[in-house]
C-alpha cells in the first residue's frame, strides 16, 4: 500500500513510502485507478458541462478554481478544493 500508514483493514497489508515508484502491482493499480477516475470525470462533465471536468479531471486548476467561483460547488465538489 503506498503511504506510511496502514489503515485498519480485514487483510494483511504493509506500507510502502512512494510504493507507486516501487513496487510493480501499485504502479498497476495506480494507472487503473486513474483510468477509471478520468472516465468517470469525462461522463461528470456531461453532467455539469460549466465546470470542464473533461479538460482538468477535477484537478485543481486555474480554470476549475474559476469556475467553481463562477458557478458556486458542483454537487460532486470534493470540500477541501478551495483550501489548497
Amino acid at each position: 500500500m503506498d503511504g506510511n500508514k496502514v489503515p485498519n483493514l480485514p487483510v494483511p497489508c504493509e506500507a510502502v513510502v512512494k510504493a507507486d515508484a516501487k513496487v510493480r502491482e501499485v504502479m498497476a493499480a495506480s494507472i487503473l485507478a486513474k483510468t477509471a477516475r478520468d472516465k468517470h470525470m469525462d461522463e461528470m462533465a456531461l453532467l455539469y458541462p460549466q465546470y470542464g471536468y473533461a479538460k482538468h479531471k477535477g484537478y485543481p486548476t486555474k480554470a476549475h478554481r474559476e469556475a467553481v467561483l463562477k458557478y458556486g460547488p458542483s454537487p460532486i465538489q470534493r470540500l477541501s478544493f478551495m483550501v489548497r
